[in-house]
This record gives structure tokens, C-alpha cells and sequence, in this order.
């Protein structure tokens, strides 16, 4: 079974040390983002009480490092929307997809320099990576208003959340067509919920390496117990279709 991580992370330096990880979980392809912009203690506080990080993410290094990876590595913008907005335009064409993160930046999903990204990202083709908080703003209906008013883009709910068990936030989000939910992170009751409110061609595998183990959201994948057909869309054919990649690479 072939088996396609739409969420991983590449700190500076990382490269190989995430092909490595791939290669001994049985990874073949990833979509990646920068990561390591804001340390753990840092990121905890402003999931739940909000604040603003400064630390540019350098998207140049993960175009460079996935141009690098034959193939194996499809690099995302990591954009702030409060100063991104210019640069994701004039170099969208090197990346295949696009994250914005509440969390990490500090802004709402109503300001507008969130629907200048998303137009980019429409116009590109590119898939939108969003990971939605507790916070006014940037929780699941407020998504759900985003994705309502960009029906030709592709919202991706990362991690389901950030609590591991917002199943609410998957009835709000499951009306919307364009949504589909990745799975790092969250509950086994919640990835398997995701898959009977969405549907398979809905879900998609993710580890958040390196701060999660790739084995662990495998084991977490198979415990649903799907149909081989289903597990495989999931798994590999929902990624491959939503970055315009061949099923067979």
C-alpha cells in the first residue's frame, strides 16, 4: 500500500533526517511546511491564550530542500497573512499548497488579508492547511464561514482541531463540500467520526513529524479498521487528487 503524509514539518536542516523517518515507517511521498518557527512552550501558551509570532517561516529552504527529494517531498507556504500576502503571489508557483496558522501568527480567520491569501491559493490550485483554535475568530465555524464564502477552494482542517476530540466542529465543517479533514493528532474516535460524517474521500493521513511519531498515526489509521478500498483513499488517493498528483507515482 502505497502511502502519502499530507502533514510534516521540515525544521532547519531536517531534510534527511525526515526522508529517514519515511523510509523506516514506510512513508512514500509528504506535503511539508516549515516548522520550528516558535518553541513548545511558546506554541502551548498561544493556542489557548493567543499572541503573535515574529519568526519568519523560511519557505525558501523547504522549496529547496523538497526540490532536493525526487519527488518525494511537495513543499507548502507557510504563510503570516499580516505580512505573507505579496511574497505567497510572486512565488506561489514553487510551492503546491498553502497553511495558515491562527496559533503560530495570531490573527483571525474573518480579517482580509486571510480571503487575499485564499484568492492566491484558488487561483493556484492550491489546497489551504489550517489548523482552527478555541479563540474568537479562529475556531471551527468561523472555518466553516471562510470555506462557505471560498467554495472553489480546498480548506484542509488540520489535525481535526486542536483539542483531539472536536467532534462538534466536524458537524459544523461537514456540510461544506470543500473541506476535508486531516488527521494528525486527534483521537481515534475522532478520525473514525471524520470518516463517517465526511466520508473516505474526505480524510487524509498525516504525522505532524517530528512531533509526532510517523508510527503512531499508522497504527492509529489501521485501528479504524476501514474497507481496503476506503483505507486506501485515505491513505493515498485523496492526496494524490487534491495536489494534482498521478495515483501510480
Amino acid at each position: 500500500m502505497s502511502v502519502f503524509d499530507f502533514h510534516a514539518r521540515l525544521v532547519p536542516g531536517g531534510g534527511d533526517r525526515l526522508l529517514q523517518a519515511m523510509d523506516r515507517a514506510g512513508i512514500d511521498r509528504a506535503a511539508v511546511s516549515a516548522g520550528g518557527l516558535i518553541g513548545l512552550d511558546e506554541l502551548s501558551v498561544q493556542i489557548t491564550y493567543g499572541g503573535r509570532a515574529e519568526t519568519p517561516a523560511d519557505n525558501a529552504a523547504v522549496a529547496q530542500a523538497c526540490a532536493r527529494s525526487g519527488g518525494r517531498l511537495l513543499p507548502f507556504y507557510f504563510a503570516d497573512p499580516r505580512r505573507d500576502a505579496d511574497a505567497y503571489r510572486k512565488e506561489a508557483e514553487a510551492f503546491r499548497g498553502l497553511e495558515i496558522s491562527p496559533a503560530v501568527h495570531g490573527f483571525r480567520l474573518d480579517e482580509p488579508v486571510v480571503a487575499e491569501l485564499v484568492s492566491v491559493a484558488v487561483a493556484m490550485r492550491h489546497p489551504v492547511y489550517v489548523v482552527t483554535t478555541g479563540r474568537p475568530g479562529c475556531r471551527p465555524a468561523d472555518l466553516a464561514r471562510l470555506a462557505f464564502e471560498f467554495p472553489q477552494a480546498t480548506v484542509v482542517w488540520g489535525h481535526c482541531g486542536h483539542t483531539g476530540l472536536e467532534v462538534a466542529g466536524l458537524a459544523e465543517l461537514a456540510p461544506l463540500p470543500n473541506v476535508v479533514a486531516e488527521l494528525s493528532g486527534c483521537l481515534t474516535v475522532t478520525a473514525r467520526t471524520a470518516v463517517e460524517r465526511l466520508g473516505a474521500g474526505r480524510v487524509l493521513f498525516g504525522t505532524e513529524f517530528p512531533l509526532q511519531h510517523p508510527a503512531v498515526e499508522l497504527a492509529k489509521c489501521a485501528a479504524l479498521g476501514l474497507a481496503p478500498a476506503d483505507h486506501d483513499r485515505l491513505m493515498w488517493t485523496n492526496a494524490c487528487r487534491l495536489l494534482g498528483e498521478d495515483t501510480t507515482w
